[in-house]
């Protein structure tokens, strides 16, 4: 999977103006777990599900504006899913997931409604423009992000790029920045390493490994020196952020 570094987006927004929402459904756990995590990036509501029985109990409650779709689930085919998703939901658009051996007429099949489809191993970044596209054509609107990220005393602008902790300026470089805000945009989640690198250095880090512990240390000296610590480690899980107590 590849990704590429944060970079300023409009949120695309429901018609009552909450944020879309997105239903993941795939039976491999890590994959759904990597899916889910970019597509919170977007400020997106997401929900997974792993198998298709889970997808439909999920959908009836979380109400999807797009799902994204495994075909091969262990329980139902995923076009059963969709058959039986259309008639809880008739009109949401569906991103398949199809493994590189699909057949063409079956592929055919898929996008003559109007969905998409990607096949593995796709990148994170196609996945997410493919459903911009569904979620826009489905009626989703543009609506320009609110530019504060604000956790506890803790505030990011992200169209200055400045950044203050209790009405103090902190000035960073531009890796400390997207990483700062990276953790910022998922307040008290773990991000493990592999999270970090692929969205703030897209794995272009010369094979440093421990650039992740190094920034973080930057990142620490800045934010919370002199301060009650924001910024925790999780033994062997990863960090977070969340407000000074």
């Amino acid at each position: 999977m590849t990704s590429t570094a944060p970079h300023e987006r409009s949120l695309l927004l429901r018609p009552d103006g909450t944020p879309v929402r997105v239903l993941v459904v795939d039976d491999e756990t890590a994959l759904a777990d990597l899916l889910s995590m970019a597509l919170r990036y977007e400020g997106w509501e997401v929900r997974s599900a792993g198998d298709g029985a889970e997808a439909l109990r999920t959908a009836r409650q979380f109400r999807p504006d797009a799902v994204v779709l495994d075909i091969m689930l262990p329980d139902l085919d995923g076009l059963a899913v969709l058959r039986r998703l259309r008639q809880e939901i008739p009109d949401v658009p569906v991103l398949f997931l199809t493994a590189r051996d699909a057949v063409e007429d079956r592929i055919a099949g898929l996008t003559a409604g109007g969905d998409d489809y990607v096949t593995k191993p796709f990148s994170l970044e196609e996945v997410v423009a493919r459903l911009r596209g569904l979620l826009r054509r489905a009626g989703a609107s543009a609506a320009r992000a609110e530019p504060l990220l604000v956790v506890g005393d803790l505030v990011l602008d992200e169209d200055s790029h400045e950044v203050r902790r209790g009405g103090a300026p902190i000035h960073l470089t531009a890796t400390e920045f997207e990483l700062l805000r990276y953790l910022m945009r998922n307040p008290r989640r773990v991000l493990s390493k592999a999270q970090i690198l692929d969205r703030v250095w897209n794995y272009d880090f010369g094979g440093q490994a421990n650039v992740v512990e190094l920034y973080i240390s930057y990142l620490r000296r800045k934010i919370d020196a002199g301060r009650a610590p924001m910024i925790h480690t999780r033994r062997g899980a990863g960090y977070l952020i969340k407000p000074g107590e």
